[in-house]
């Protein structure tokens, strides 16, 4: 079986996914973006080994912060995972808050290639251009004055790469769990929650790879290390720095919740108990084995 841990950050997803990891025999397969690299380690929250109770993880720590990895190489990657833990007849959790890597690894998320050169429009206005694309997509809405994003959406007309929306095809049975609070108290937690990293070393983390002058599309999208960036290039103070690490993860928490709410119509959401987390993991283990065979 297969059980998806969602939520905001902050929610408590990593000490749900080793309750249910120590109960149902399972192991665990990370599904945050970030949590791929090798030294994110405190911006991301990634679980540390003592966190880990000796429980195996995967799709943590496997790329180095200057390669770039995509949706695409992680739907590869935890879709053969996914394989190797089924032919061992083991239980998966599925845990991280990116819920786009959670929808192309466990639905009917396909990809478009595209090799084919892109054709020499120089002599249409943007009016011709758009005229063309409604040709095939007579209720395409698109920038008239965009002419880059003109182009290409015709080249993909031209070249049959528009297609209808996918991805809401199931491929595996699966139990997802949604984590959630109140929105003062999750942004609070968020708060005190960044205050923490400091204090555990985020700066210190974040100054080795900038003293390397990585500028890699990981420190560059990252929360955390690119605020702290800003401050050493001058952009900002320290403190200014901080506070939009905090801005930053509450309007990342925002959206998380918007994804799941919108891809997503088969969550079932939980209220988190911070006093008392037990509880919580109790009535998940409820409903789980109401519904499940697994026991």
């Amino acid at each position: 079986m297969i059980y998806v841990i969602v939520g905001p950050t902050g929610v408590g997803k990593t000490k749900l996914s080793i309750a249910l990891a120590k109960r149902y025999d399972a192991e665990i397969v990370n599904a945050d973006s970030m949590q791929v690299y090798r030294g994110l380690d405190i911006g991301t929250a990634k679980i540390t080994e003592k966190e880990k109770e000796q429980i195996p993880h995967h799709l943590l720590d496997i790329c180095d912060v200057k390669e770039t990895y995509t949706v695409f190489d992680y739907q590869r990657d935890c879709r053969k995972k996914i394989e190797e833990l089924q032919k061992k007849k083991k239980n998966i959790i599925l845990v991280g808050g990116t819920g786009l890597y959670i929808k192309a690894a466990l639905y009917d998320y396909r990809f478009l290639e595209d090799h084919a050169p892109i054709s020499n429009y120089e002599n249409f206005t943007n009016e011709e251009l758009l005229a063309k694309i409604q040709e095939y997509e007579p209720h395409c809405e698109v920038d008239p004055h965009n002419r880059k994003r003109l182009i290409r959406l015709l080249h993909k007309c031209e070249n049959h790469l528009m297609t209808e929306k996918n991805g809401n095809q199931p491929l595996y049975d699966f139990y997802m769990i949604g984590l959630t609070v109140d929105r003062k108290t999750l942004y609070d937690k968020i708060n005190k929650r960044v205050d923490q990293m400091i204090a555990d070393g985020l700066v210190e983390e974040v100054q080795s790879f900038y003293q390397q002058k990585i500028y890699s599309k990981a420190i560059q999208t990252g929360i955390g290390y690119k605020e702290l960036y800003d401050y050493w290039e001058g952009k900002c103070t320290f403190e200014e720095a901080i506070s939009k690490i905090k801005q930053n993860s509450r309007h990342y928490a925002k959206r998380q919740y918007t994804f799941f709410e919108n891809q997503f119509t088969n969550i079932h959401w939980y209220q988190t108990n911070y006093q008392n987390f037990n509880k919580t993991i109790e009535e998940i283990i409820q409903d789980i084995e109401k519904v499940t065979n697994v026991n």
